[in-house]
């Protein structure tokens, strides 16, 4: 009975603090007997200083669209397992093969280099809404609307970055309600330290992807490194370990349930401001659709890579992403439907819209421009097929992609910078050419012939009013498989797009001379741009009525709310205020908020998913827990859930104390939570976490990494006599 009423209390404890991925500027603005009331030990104060661009909030880093955290002065950055695992797969062979056993360097000169890996560390927030705004012409339609908002917004960038080593983006909020101007340190020699086998880094796989309970070690070390001035600079061997100002001392004693916890990162989007049709359109067509398409993707992809082992490695990094969305899309349909969320969403639009018609004719604009969004978003459905399909194509097979990518890169180039796609702008040509030179790893022919076989197939099945000209003048516009695999064997044998050295060359080259190679692989990439240069044409003029209409809309739905809303994601650095909690996620379940060695040794098979490395297994049996056994749980830690607002992007979050000291790396959301994008809901929103102690049970019990604990801060062993871990 008294365990019953104990996981009752795990599971009823109120969700204080959780709703609301909170901007750095926010933070300040919150009660700070609030915030102390749910547990924050330091200043709020601490959390960020706006004048200097300081404070704990720096301590968490932008790692190439994941989140880190720094967590040593001496450059070393935590992160997940899958946002390092490009660097892993880059320097991975048959022969030694960094995937599946993991990776340790024993002095700093063995790290390994990441082409094109980043770590961007936050220095300021500015309000720029004034500015933007004001660039828009009084009698601007929607197209020029948009496209003044551009170019104000690529000014301002441009301004920003003239410092040194700078990022900058201006973020756009509320649909257009605010825009922020962000400013990074951008550190370019980024170096893998530790990774775990991948049986770690991924245990469970696909099988327990957005699943509770959990048991996966998702993470990873690196460090970034400077100049020994230390300013900014790409890989040398000259480089030194950068100074971080702040970062995260490892809490070893770990979290309990009930603890208050702060997962700190870069979310990437949520859907919250849509109007309920919008979501109901994602339900209806956007996740159905990417559940077929990317599962067609992944079988293909799984089919071919078992006939080879070096093919197997070569598709791993597209196949892990692949399988992430594929995922996803099923949770979020699962819980748009469980939580009734479009529904729930237009009886709040409903109650938005009553309050408006009585507070009278001061919110007017703001009901008129709820209904031209419904008008648009109408209008957008009619060629729904066409645009994702061509959308979806960078995902699928690399030639086409590569191909696309050094045509639009030509075309764009023709133009003045500041008249440029942004992501195609001067600034982006080293990010560009690193993922030209990192794809060359992702190549495997046989997948990828069947991979543009299938989407070849599914462009000549659209109607005649949505046709893909460039597969229809390439392929022709009736499907023969005979046919359509001749041709394609035909242009990749007759094309350079894949030999590395040339693919480099055409990146620096006009779309003239690109058409004079007379490439039939290209010759189809430059005429799939065309076509996907013209829809971002009416995306642009779509965009640019959004931009006039939504805004209205929102500033009313946040009067009627009368108290601070977190806006949407829109990946810039956010803080949420959690709680370790497990929760019920169906009748007659209750789901702990920790997991444990034990757990995961209970579901060892000796096959993947599920197969725990013999080095792993052999401490864990023998129970050589050193310092880092829970005493409650008489266990290892592996895995706990708070109830924290995250989504993609939060991906290696530092999850910390109300100390400031980290307890575990966010990695995952739980599957009922994966609809969370669209709304928040207590019951069922938990984030999952790798918990410290089984970070530093991996590192000192199973891998002896006794530099490396030093280093940070830890010492290796069973505690001392008074000391507290």
């Amino acid at each position: 009975m008294k365990k019953t009423l104990l996981l009752l209390s795990l599971v009823a404890a109120p969700a204080l603090a959780g709703e609301g991925k909170w901007t750095p500027q926010q933070v300040l603005e919150l009660d700070p007997a609030w915030l102390r009331a749910q547990g924050l030990q330091v200043s709020p104060k601490k959390l960020w200083d706006p004048k200097r661009g300081t404070g704990l909030l720096a301590g968490a880093v932008n790692v190439g669209g994941c989140s880190g955290a720094f967590i040593a002065a001496s450059g070393l950055v935590i992160t997940n397992h899958h946002c390092a695992f490009g660097v892993i797969q880059e320097h991975s062979t048959p022969q030694r093969d960094l995937i599946t056993q993991g990776f340790l360097a024993s002095k700093r000169e063995d790290e390994l280099p990441g082409k094109g890996s980043r770590v961007q560390v936050p220095r300021s927030f500015t309000d720029v809404t004034k500015t933007v705004l004001a660039a828009v012409p009084a009698d601007a339609d929607d197209i020029t609307r948009y496209k003044a908002i551009e170019r104000k917004q690529k000014e301002l960038v441009a301004e920003c970055e003239k410092r040194p080593a700078t990022r900058c983006q201006v973020a756009t909020f509320d649909g257009g309600v605010n825009y922020t101007l962000v400013d990074a340190v951008e550190l370019t020699d980024v170096r893998l330290v530790y990774a775990p086998p991948r049986a770690v880094g991924e245990y469970g796989g696909e099988e327990d992807n957005w699943m509770w309970p959990r048991h996966t070690g998702d993470f990873a070390i690196l460090r970034a490194y400077t100049a020994p001035d230390g300013t900014s600079a790409p890989y040398s061997d000259k480089n030194v370990p950068y100074k971080a100002e702040f970062f995260f001392p490892l809490a070893t004693q770990g979290v309990k349930p009930n603890d208050f916890v702060m997962v700190l990162g870069y979310p990437g989007m949520t859907y919250r401001a849509l109007l309920a049709e919008e979501m109901a359109e994602r339900q209806s067509r956007l996740y159905p659709r990417m559940r077929d398409v990317f599962g067609e993707a992944i079988r293909i992809l799984e089919a071919e890579g078992e006939k080879d082992p070096a093919g197997k490695i070569a598709v791993a990094s597209q196949l892990k992403g692949l399988h992430n969305v594929y995922k996803n899309s099923g949770g979020q349909l699962a819980g748009l439907k469980r939580g009734h969320i479009v529904e729930k969403q237009r009886e709040a639009e409903a109650a938005v819209a009553v309050w408006a018609k009585k507070a009278g004719a001061k919110w007017q604009p703001a009901l008129d421009a709820r209904a031209a969004l419904l008008v648009e978003q109408s209008a957008i459905a009619k060629s729904f097929d066409r645009e994702f399909l061509l959308a979806a194509s960078s995902r699928l097979a690399r030639g086409p992609a590569l191909a696309v990518v050094v045509s639009r890169l030509a075309a764009e180039r023709a133009k003045p910078d500041l008249e440029r796609r942004p992501e195609y702008m001067e600034r982006e040509h080293v990010r560009i050419k690193d993922r030209l030179e990192r794809d060359q790893k992702n190549l495997f022919l046989p997948a990828e012939r069947q991979l543009l076989l299938a989407f070849v197939r599914r462009a000549q099945a659209l109607g005649a009013e949505e046709r893909i000209a460039a597969v229809d003048k390439h392929f022709g516009k009736t499907f023969s498989e005979k046919d359509v695999l001749a041709k394609i064997d035909a242009m990749y044998v007759g094309s350079k797009v894949l030999t590395l050295d040339e693919r480099m060359k055409m990146a620096t080259e006009s779309v003239g001379q690109l058409e004079a190679r007379k490439d039939p692989l290209l010759a189809f990439g430059l005429d799939l741009a065309k076509e996907q240069a013209a829809l971002d044409e009416v995306k642009d003029k779509r965009q640019g009525a959004a931009l006039r209409l939504r805004p209205e809309w929102r500033k009313a739905v946040l009067a009627h709310a009368g108290k601070p809303v977190a806006p949407d994601a829109n990946s810039t650095l956010r803080v949420s205020f959690a709680k370790v909690q497990g929760y019920a996620p169906r009748d007659g379940a209750i789901y702990t908020p920790q997991t444990t060695l034990s757990g995961m040794l209970a579901k060892h098979t000796g096959e993947e998913p599920f197969d725990v490395p013999e080095k792993v297994s052999k401490v864990a049996e023998a129970k050589r827990f050193g310092a880092w056994q829970d005493k409650k749980l008489k266990d290892i830690p592996v895995n706990f859930l708070s109830d924290a607002d995250t989504t993609g992007g939060n991906s290696g979050s530092p999850t910390v104390n109300g100390k400031g000291q980290l307890v575990g790396v966010n990695f995952d959301r739980v599957w009922e939570n994966v609809a969370n994008d669209f709304g928040y809901n207590p019951d069922v929103a938990r984030n999952v976490n790798v918990d410290v102690r089984y970070i530093l049970w991996m590192l000192d019990q199973v891998e002896d990494a006794d530099v490396l604990l030093r280093e940070l801060g830890v010492r290796k062993g069973p505690p001392v006599a008074g000391e507290t871990r």
